[in-house]
């Protein structure tokens, strides 16, 4: 403890610290579903768009065209995705979701919100507005995330 009573951990490092809980939380919610979390990622890309080209989830994972095949040819095999010949040229293949790729995705979104509400739990109302509040102020400065 420093002399204002508090653990002694920088303000920073608790963020952080929370970061990690939510990140372990999503990992342990994909790796229940023998999922990496590039192949988890690209399901949930596949679903908001879907009929993407290869080259799109090479640049969504920040991967090269080798690594994404390899990606989706580990996908496929589960029957997760299915890739697609569009207009007869074998080389502008789409790639889709199949629906147990998004069965196997689904409630992502609910597992991540009941993290939060977990690492929240401690706080009362009160608190959780008083937070909330400081946060929308500390965020209002920062460049916003891109989906």
């Amino acid at each position: 403890m420093n002399e204002s009573g508090l653990p002694r951990s920088t303000t920073y490092d608790l963020f952080r610290w929370i970061g990690w809980a939510q990140m372990k939380a999503g990992e342990e919610w994909v790796r229940a579903r023998d999922l990496s979390q590039t192949q988890a990622f690209t399901l949930g890309f596949l679903e908001q768009n879907p009929g993407a080209m290869q080259r799109d989830i090479a640049t969504m994972t920040r991967t090269t065209a080798a690594s994404v095949s390899s990606l989706l040819q580990g996908l496929e095999a589960r029957g997760l995705i299915e890739r697609r010949t569009e207009g007869g040229d074998e080389r502008s293949k789409r790639v889709y979701a199949t629906e147990a790729g998004i069965a196997l995705i689904a409630g992502f979104e609910g597992a991540m919100e009941a993290a939060g509400e977990s690492i929240l739990a401690p706080l009362d109302p009160d608190e959780r507005r008083t937070l909330h509040s400081l946060l929308v102020k500390i965020t209002a400065e920062l460049p916003q995330p891109t989906r």
